[in-house]
């Protein structure tokens, strides 16, 4: 069994301020560590799930946060960005067979988590086909189109609860949960026990049922926090300017939108 893992830090327990999610700040060390540990946890759960193989892609920031040291010897670490599409997927493809995302986060404008964002301090809200989306919907959409179903993700509550509304067949562990500026966290061991054991748990069920069925057409909606960003990114081939902060592009093809999104953040 292969299971691949992307990794973010923003739904890592404990993690409550941007300071402490920048490589350059001070208070960046522990929550660097307690990503690790989380992702030590998934690669450990996999393996006690019967995977032959996991891969990681560090997809906090730089894509550079976890050493490969620090990782059992089985593993496998994507860092750094290609520029490929599926960008905090990158390297999955149809020779896996399920995929878990470890430090997740709620979407832009949602609250539970002082970090809420997708992919971009200037992105107010993301839909697809009239849905809001996380950066969580944006990469299980990618992992469908190669076949791959996201079958565990770890992060803030409102993210998890986000999932169980749409994909219940998805198992989740909720690290922490927010009150405006503020943050409610489990203790970092007990994250640390729920995703290696939430994982093969949810590797050890109906990993199909948690394919996502993608729809036949894509209607993507960009809504930026700045009119001025709208504009000049709705001259992106195919794009339209609906309102003045928000861009709207059309596709059947889902691997259009994310190569459009590139472009268009």
């Amino acid at each position: 069994m292969r299971v691949f893992l992307s990794v973010d830090i923003e739904g890592v327990a404990g993690i409550s301020h941007w300071d402490e999610s920048a490589k350059t700040h001070a208070d960046y060390p522990p929550f660097q560590q307690q990503m690790i540990d989380e992702t030590v946890a998934a690669c450990n759960g996999a393996l006690d799930a019967g995977a032959t193989t996991v891969t990681i892609k560090d997809a906090h920031g730089t894509g550079r946060n976890l050493p490969a040291a620090a990782l059992p010897r089985e593993a496998e670490l994507i860092s750094g960005w290609s520029g490929h599409p599926f960008s905090m997927v990158q390297g999955l493809d149809d020779s896996y067979d399920a995929a878990a995302f470890i430090g997740y986060h709620a979407k832009a404008s949602d609250g539970g988590n002082p970090l809420s964002h997708t992919l971009s301090g200037q992105v107010h809200r993301m839909t697809i086909n009239g849905r809001a989306v996380s950066e969580y919907h944006l990469h299980a959409y990618a992992a469908a189109t190669v076949g791959v179903p996201v079958v565990f993700v770890s992060g803030d509550r409102t993210l998890c609860e986000d999932i169980a509304d749409g994909h219940p067949a998805t198992v989740t562990f909720a690290t922490k949960w927010g009150e405006g500026a503020s943050q409610h966290s489990v203790h970092p061991e007990v994250a640390v026990e729920g995703i290696q054991s939430g994982l093969t748990e949810a590797l050890a069920g109906d990993r199909s049922a948690a394919l996502i069925e993608l729809p036949d057409h894509f209607e993507f909606e960009l809504e930026y926090k700045q009119h001025t960003t709208a504009y000049s990114k709705s001259f992106y081939p195919g794009a339209e300017l609906v309102n003045p902060h928000t861009v709207r592009l059309e596709s059947d093809d889902y691997f259009e939108i994310l190569r459009a999104i590139q472009f268009v953040l």
